[in-house]
C-alpha cells in the first residue's frame, strides 16, 4: 500500500490525466460528448501546472504536447469523424504528459479504437454495411477536397451511424499505454 502511495505521490500528473479520461469516458459512454467543462480546464489547469513548475519553458513544453494532442484528432473532427470533445480531450492529455507521451498514448488509442470499433461492427450483424460505408467515406475523402462539405456530408450521415464513444478508447488506449510505460508506478 505504501508503494502505491509512493507511486501515486511520484506520479500524480499521470495519475491526474487517468482519473480525468475516466470520467471523460463514462460521460461520452453515457451521453456521446466530452463536455467542454471537463476539457477546457483540463488543458487550461496542464498549461498553468507547467507554467508553475518550470516557468515559460514549463508551458512552452506544454502548449507543444496541447498542439499535438490537438493536431492528432483535428483533421478527423474537420471531416465529421471525430467530435470536438475528443480533440479536446487529448489536448488536454498533451498539456499534462507533453507531446511524447501523447503520441504514444494516441498510437494505444487508436488500436484500442480500432478493435472496438470492428467488434462493435461484427456484434452489429451488419459488417458488409460498415464495410460499404467506410468505402463510400475513404471515396469521399479521395475526391472531395473541402474539409467544410466533406464535414456536411458527415453531418448527414451521422444519425444513420454506429457511433463508438471515442472518449472510452482513448481512456483505455491511453492508461494502458501508461501502464506499459511504468508511468502510473
Amino acid at each position: 500500500m505504501a508503494t502505491l502511495i509512493n507511486a501515486i505521490a511520484e506520479n500524480w500528473t499521470v495519475w491526474f490525466v487517468t482519473i480525468v479520461l475516466i470520467v471523460a469516458a463514462v460521460i461520452d459512454g453515457a451521453i456521446l460528448k466530452v463536455p467542454n467543462w471537463l476539457t477546457f480546464p483540463f488543458i487550461l489547469c496542464g498549461w498553468l501546472h507547467w507554467t508553475l513548475q518550470d516557468g515559460l519553458s514549463g508551458f512552452g513544453w506544454s502548449l507543444l504536447g496541447t498542439f499535438v494532442g490537438m493536431m492528432l484528432l483535428l483533421v478527423l473532427r474537420n471531416v465529421g469523424g471525430m467530435g470536438a470533445g475528443d480533440v479536446k480531450l487529448l489536448a488536454g492529455v498533451g498539456a499534462w504528459l507533453g507531446a511524447v507521451v501523447t503520441l504514444y498514448a494516441f498510437a494505444a488509442t487508436a488500436i484500442v479504437g480500432g478493435v472496438m470499433a470492428a467488434v462493435m461492427i461484427l456484434r452489429s450483424g451488419q459488417w458488409a454495411k460498415h464495410v460499404a460505408q467506410a468505402h463510400q467515406i475513404l471515396h469521399e475523402w479521395k475526391t472531395i477536397r473541402n474539409p467544410q462539405k466533406l464535414s456536411e456530408i458527415a453531418r448527414e450521415r451521422k444519425p444513420n451511424m454506429y457511433l463508438l464513444p471515442y472518449g472510452i478508447p482513448m481512456a483505455i488506449g491511453s492508461i494502458a499505454y501508461f501502464a506499459f510505460a511504468g508511468l502510473l508506478v
